[in-house]
């Protein structure tokens, strides 16, 4: 089950939940949560929280009043909180700073996992942090991929 901004989060109900945190910026970044969610569609109580938005609007001012942003932050929040697994991707090719803070927000929840490839611009700051919280650390997409089945395998197999 995928479910995006701003679908109510309840329908997750019982499944391993993931939140697929991470470079979003249109234009600059793959869409490497459609990868995930490709690879995490299988038989088995899993659920994503996709925050990239199909109806996302450049336009929209980036401040409270607006309603379809607030609304987006706040089911962000929400679904980093429900979240059994927190990924963050951070691609090279972005800067990715609300990344950065939701992994600050979350550094200490122990259900992370990152995955920073050499070249993103912070990559030191975001390696320090993932040391200093025992937050484990994959090096590309691929092993992003297989950690996070582990995972997935790991639930099932306590439950």
């Amino acid at each position: 089950m995928i479910l995006k901004p701003t679908t109510d989060l309840q329908q997750a109900g019982n499944r391993f939940t993931i939140f697929l945190g991470g470079s979003i910026e249109m234009g600059k970044a793959e869409n490497w949560q459609q990868r995930m969610e490709s690879e995490l569609q299988a038989p088995g109580e899993v659920c994503v929280f996709n925050p990239r938005r199909d109806d996302w609007d450049s336009s929209w001012k980036q401040e409270i009043a607006n309603l379809p942003f607030y609304e987006q932050v706040n089911w962000e929040l929400n679904a980093l909180e429900a979240a059994d697994l927190i990924v963050f991707y951070f691609s090279p090719e972005t800067q990715s700073p609300v990344t950065m803070l939701e992994l600050g927000l979350f550094a200490r929840s122990g259900k992370l996992v990152v995955c920073c490839p050499d070249g993103f611009w912070r990559k030191g700051n975001i390696d320090i942090v993932c040391e200093k919280y025992a937050i484990p650390v994959v090096e590309n997409l691929d092993g992003l991929i297989r950690h996070v089945k582990e995972r997935i395998q790991q639930h099932e197999e306590r439950n």
